[in-house]
């Protein structure tokens, strides 16, 4: 009788499964989150060099509206807070610049526990003509 115990495997499978099932699943979970993640860094990348580049004419725009451009070509920042800081101005070795930057914030969650919290963050500095 005790052989005949030892010997039978039936139903092993459905206990690895459930084993390794919700493991799997929530590393799933995570890769969708960090893919999240690097598109709203693609898209915060790609709204900052839209608003270098417009930043660039002469004559200089306003503050306001290199704000908007870039608000407004920015894209993939679904759940979480993006902000844009106001362009710094400064001289350096005779030549005026603006330093734009930008932040985009997002929890993720791992399904059954919170995960953390990112924050991505790029800035350019842009050299904008004078005459």
């Amino acid at each position: 009788m005790t052989r005949r115990l030892i010997s039978n495997e039936r139903g092993s499978a459905i206990i690895e499964i459930a084993v390794a099932l919700p493991a799997l699943i929530v590393l799933m979970w995570a890769i969708v989150q960090a893919g999240l993640v690097f598109r709203a860094m693609s898209g915060i990348q790609h709204g900052l060099g839209e608003g270098a580049r417009y930043a660039t004419l002469y004559p200089t725009p306003t503050t306001s509206t290199i704000k908007s451009k870039i608000q407004s070509t920015v894209y993939g920042i679904g759940p979480g807070s993006f902000t844009i800081s106001n362009p710094v101005s400064g001289t350096q070795d005779g030549g005026n610049y603006l330093d734009l930057q930008v932040s985009y914030t997002q929890s993720t969650n791992l399904l059954i526990i919170p995960g953390p919290t990112i924050t991505v963050s790029r800035s350019k500095r842009v050299w904008i003509s004078t005459a």
